[in-house]
């Protein structure tokens, strides 16, 4: 659609529209009903497919707002035309807002999967206009469908209206500094949420309305989907203070370097707005306040605010060092068991020889000792000379596995100027043979040094240079002494016991427990800081090629791999106690599932948690467990069934992978069918009250 067309195309109208309707008990009911309401509309192609979108939108943050509003919202393929639907509730619904109290006006934002930005403005102003009340109380006033469509057409669309009046432009550069009759004081901010699309321009709206009523200039960028109205940057060199309301990195931070910073997650901006501008306010006037690093730290302001929790702060940096370490070892992991399987597994002798000595035109010769590969694929030259290229490209791959988790989880606390000292202090944690535990406390300690040095007050002559030169210098210094002088040597100890420790379990009933434990973990929180925590504890053994890391990340991949295959298969076996949208994620499920993506179990945990994370659970320690037992064996840190080639004791890992796939969808089947029957009872009693 062209934007000249969507411009004369209405977001809303009369058919999008239900009042007074009692849409469920619960949100994803309500989430249900508005999804059939936009596709009965023509609007979307299938009910089931919009609703499923919507529904893992949900999971990811609940959409619930203070005053009894809750807009989910999705960009969706199964979307036709962007669309508005809205309902007015007789039983208002719980979506998860801080306040606690249930929704009755319920706006579905369903926007197209490429939607433009002409299109992504309009939601946003829709966004922006439920944080007035008198928008909010007009829709609760509101008789007919036709007198909603009106007000919500008001609000985002008013050149379509006859009456209609396009708003004025809202203040912009260095003349908005002061409102009038204000204090004088600006500040500027950034508002972020995953989708883009909603909590984006909420919270903008809410922190501007809150300045206004304090008298106090605030204009906030809104970094959502699509184009970015960026903030004038004269407005910006004269804010006196900088609110980050935000759920991903801040793009252009380095705008704001030295100034007074609010630093949030976008929700808290919606909740309470008032109140992050009043602390805005106070950190003007105290020289202590938490400033803005030089060069912006990654998206992050120096020093976090005193009522995030440390622990917050560690757990996301992790994380991230996490989430860039997976890719590494992901490549240099499976080209490593191709390399085995064209080389064969007695490949890791003379790979290096081979790979040097010889060429696609000059192949080894495989009776000299030095180039000998007697298990390649068909005997073949061309095959050893394969696997060993395969192999060398895998482990240099995986070389970088714990410099990558170390450099990424100090980006994670100080931002760019963290990277260069935290990958130093990773090779050098290989060099002691201190491992990814000392990886990991040397990334820390690099991110938390780089991360103090950004927030040194310098003369300005200086700040250039920090990012680039200073910090990672000093950073690297003091840390690489550290790491040299006082850990090295007890973490060096500590990763030999560690590994004789496992390698020791493999062969006794320990291996059974530590399989159970780590098949609990991997099912806890599919894919969360837990699961991750297991997957990298199994993935960083790899690299010791011992036969007791393979048997340990054989367990965890079994493991994860259970939770979205006993759900396609309880889809399967009792379609009945599932909703058709949870039927669709059941049957996408098998390949998640197989593919070892334990996130494929997350919109079932997300609507129904207590019937189907404990079973979960359960079906993933006895995977665990038995993975363990039978001494199965990867050599792949991903893939699943796909990587069968890398996988030792294949028989084994099936039949660990559908034992615990058994007794997780049974338990999900018994407890479901519990709740059917328990519903069932209470209609009767009802139904006999009543009569």
């Amino acid at each position: 659609m062209s934007q000249s067309t969507a411009a004369t195309t209405p977001l809303i109208v009369p058919e999008l529209v239900r009042l007074d309707v009692s849409a469920g008990a619960d949100k994803q009911a309500v989430i249900n009903y508005l999804a059939d309401v936009v596709a009965a509309s023509g609007r979307a192609d299938t009910t089931e497919g919009l609703a499923a979108d919507a529904l893992a939108r949900e999971a990811t943050a609940p959409t619930g707002i203070p005053g009894g509003i809750a807009i989910p919202h999705c960009r969706s393929p199964h979307v036709l035309a962007p669309s508005l639907g809205f309902a007015r509730l007789t039983d208002p619904v719980d979506f998860g807002a801080a306040d606690e109290r249930g929704a009755d006006l319920v706006f579905m934002i369903a926007a197209p999967a490429g939607a433009d930005d002409f299109h992504l403005q309009l939601l946003a102003k829709l966004a922006r206009g439920l944080m007035k009340s008198e928008f909010t109380d007009a829709l609760r006033a509101a008789a007919t469908p036709e007198e909603v469509a009106r007000l919500v057409t008001e609000q985002v669309q008013p050149e379509l209206l006859d009456d209609g009046a396009a708003p004025a432009p809202a203040q912009e550069g260095a003349a908005a500094a002061a409102a009038p009759g204000g204090t004088g004081r600006v500040i500027v901010g950034v508002s972020s949420c995953p989708t883009g699309i909603a909590h984006t321009f909420m919270a903008a709206e809410a922190l501007e309305q809150a300045g206004k009523e304090r008298g106090v200039t605030v204009r906030i960028e809104g970094q959502g989907s699509g184009k970015i109205d960026w903030l004038d940057a004269d407005l910006v060199q004269s804010a006196d203070a900088v609110i980050l309301a935000h759920d991903l990195p801040v793009k252009g931070m380095e705008r704001f370097a030295g100034k007074p910073v609010i630093d949030v997650g976008v929700k808290a901006a919606v909740n309470d707005a008032g109140s992050l501008v009043d602390q805005a306010l106070a950190a003007i006037d105290d020289p202590n306040a938490k400033r803005v690093a030089a060069g912006g730290a990654g998206g992050e302001a120096e020093g976090e605010e005193e009522h995030v929790h440390w622990a917050r702060r560690l757990q996301r940096s992790v994380m991230t060092g996490v989430s860039y370490m997976i890719p590494f070892v992901a490549a240099g992991g499976l080209l490593t068991a191709l390399g085995f399987l064209f080389g064969g597994y007695d490949i890791t002798n003379n790979a290096s020889n081979i790979v040097t000595g010889s060429s696609l035109w000059n192949l080894p010769d495989l009776a000299n000792p030095d180039m000998a590969a007697p298990n390649a694929l068909g005997g073949s030259p061309l095959m050893a000379y394969i696997g060993a290229v395969f192999f060398m490209l895998g482990s240099t791959a995986m070389n970088f596995l714990v410099p990558a988790l170390a450099g990424y989880t100090a980006f994670g606390l100080a931002g760019r100027p963290g990277i260069a000292p935290g990958f130093a202090m990773g090779a050098l944690s290989v060099a002691i043979g201190a491992g990814f535990i000392g990886g990991l406390i040397g990334g820390l300690l690099a991110g938390y040094m780089a991360s103090w040095l950004a927030g040194l007050d310098v003369p300005r002559w200086l700040r250039s240079l920090m990012p680039v030169v200073i910090i990672p210098l000093f950073t690297t210094l003091v840390v690489g002494s550290l790491m040299y002088m006082v850990l090295g040597n007890p973490l060096a100890s500590f990763m030999t016991w560690l590994s004789d420790s496992l390698t020791s379990m493999a062969g006794s009933g320990s291996a059974i427990f530590l399989g159970v434990i780590l098949g609990l973990m991997m099912c806890f929180d599919l894919g969360g800081p837990v699961n991750k925590a297991a997957y990298l504890f199994a993935t960083a053994g790899l690299s010791a090629a011992t036969t007791a890391s393979y048997e340990i990340m054989a367990a965890v991949m079994a493991a994860g791999m259970v939770p979205p295959l006993a759900l396609a298969l309880a889809t399967t076996v009792r379609p009945g106690l599932f909703t058709e949208v949870e039927r669709d994620n059941g049957r996408a499920a098998w390949l998640l599932g197989a593919s070892f993506i334990s996130e494929g179990a997350i919109p079932f945990a997300a609507a129904d948690p207590l019937r189907i994370i404990p079973p979960a659970m359960a079906g993933g320690a006895v995977t665990g467990a038995l993975s363990m037992a039978l001494h199965v064996g990867s050599r792949a840190p991903h893939g699943g069934i796909f990587v069968f080639f890398a996988i030792d004791n294949l028989l084994g890992f099936f039949i660990s992978i559908i034992a615990g796939m058994l007794v997780t969808a049974l338990l999900v089947l018994v407890l479901k069918q519990a709740r059917a029957r328990k519903l069932v009872a209470e209609a009767a009693a009802e139904a006999a009250a009543a009569a």
